[in-house]
């Protein structure tokens, strides 16, 4: 039995709860995180999650989401979930962390403070997907996602076109170090583009940047 860490609006933990739990329709807030992994070209790997998901079975993502475990940062996370799921090892860095609501269907929902981090892999060949978590992958470029976002928003995960939304507001002193590939991503456009996608998943607004603190 999985247990995820409940949290307040501050990321506060308030305590644990069984996976389950906290994806019914109403869900519990609970603490999350989003990886979002470049190759050194500056294209982003999305993964497609794989049929036998509760929610959101079938589309596409960003490269890892999952859940902290008590004890771990949001860092430490992601870098024991990451082979879990695409057989390869890479260091994170933190970015910013946001909180949505959002249902799927009549089935569920995810209820989230969800950290996102950034990596770059050197070597993509080594990546080996885990078939029980994703079903796919696809390497892009930022113009072909948007692109392909406007025209099909309902394929894509809430939570990773939140992520992309808020790239601008990454933690100032990881930009240097990634300012190669943010460079790429962060744009006047990119938030206008997205607003309308939002929306399709969003009618009620539910989602915001948060406090900026790991």
């Amino acid at each position: 039995m999985e247990y995820l860490i409940l949290v307040d609006s501050n990321d506060k933990p308030i305590g644990d709860e069984e996976k389950i739990k906290c994806h019914l329709p109403n869900g519990k807030l609970h603490r999350a995180f989003t990886i979002l992994l470049f190759n050194t070209e500056g294209k982003l790997l999305l993964t497609q999650r794989s049929m036998n998901k509760m929610l959101w079975p079938g589309d596409w993502d960003g490269t890892v989401a999952s859940h902290p475990r008590q004890s771990e940062t949001y860092v430490s996370s992601a870098e024991r979930r990451l082979p879990e799921e695409l057989g390869i090892s890479c260091k994170l860095d933190y970015l910013f962390k946001f909180e949505y609501h959002v249902k799927y269907k009549n089935i569920g929902s995810e209820n989230e403070v969800c950290g996102t981090l950034i990596g770059i892999v050197k070597n993509p060949l080594k990546i080996k997907l885990v078939k029980e978590e994703i079903n796919d992958m696809k390497w892009v470029t930022l113009d072909g996602l948007l692109d392909d976002i406007k025209k099909s928003p309902q394929i894509y995960c809430p939570w990773m076109i939140v992520a992309l939304y808020f790239l601008s507001e990454s933690k100032k002193d990881i930009l240097p170090q990634h300012s190669s590939i943010l460079n790429l991503w962060i744009r006047d456009d990119v938030k206008q583009i997205l607003e309308k996608p939002l929306k399709h998943h969003f009618p009620d607004n539910k989602w915001e940047l948060k406090n900026n603190v790991f």
